[in-house]
């Protein structure tokens, strides 16, 4: 597996070695060890998938401490375009954004450590998104930005006005709102 950091503290972007031939493919989608070597000791205790027609525009969202979780994702069927925004108000890359195209062909894995709000738009007709997460979900604890922030500027990589987003997510408050309550 080689892992790529991109100029956002924490993140890893992980592109597996894949073995091909006239059966199908192999590759290690996860190697305790080998995310150890990397910098990534989260010890992972939940499996999330979700699936998701295309414009589907899942996020921005959180768990606030005590609750925070890492995240491990990855997309088993179709592609998304996946983002994450630095929460974490010490950080010298506070309210910045990161995205990757995460999808069944490239087959890339993105960390996304505690201190981020993570999201993701769908950009394939359907896909399949599988997650590991390093905490146990709590209600309770459940944030979230808005998406369409002008102060986070993101480029979700699909027509806006024709995101499918839940009726929660359309309610998410501002980055603004969250920088007078920073959790992290």
């Amino acid at each position: 597996m080689d892992f790529f950091k991109p100029p956002i503290e924490g993140l890893i972007v992980a592109i597996p070695k894949v073995f091909a031939d006239n059966r199908g493919y192999f590759f290690e989608s996860y190697n305790k060890r080998a995310w150890a070597e990397a910098g990534i000791t989260a010890d992972f205790v939940q499996d999330n998938e979700s699936f998701s027609s295309k414009n589907t525009l899942r996020g921005l969202h959180f768990q606030k401490p005590p609750f925070a979780q890492a995240k491990l994702v990855r997309v088993l069927e179709g592609a998304v375009w996946d983002v994450a925004v630095d929460l974490r108000k010490n950080s010298q890359t506070f309210g910045q954004w990161f995205g990757v195209e995460l999808s069944a062909e490239n087959k890339k894995q993105f960390f996304i450590p505690r201190g981020f709000a993570h999201g993701f738009s769908v950009l394939t007709e359907a896909a399949k998104f599988a997650y590991k997460c390093d905490n146990f979900y709590n209600k309770e604890s459940e944030g979230a930005v808005r998406f369409d922030d002008p102060n986070l500027g993101i480029d979700w990589k699909i027509n806006l006005s024709q995101a499918v987003l839940s009726d929660k997510d359309l309610k998410n408050p501002s980055f603004a709102a969250y920088k007078e309550n920073v959790c992290f």
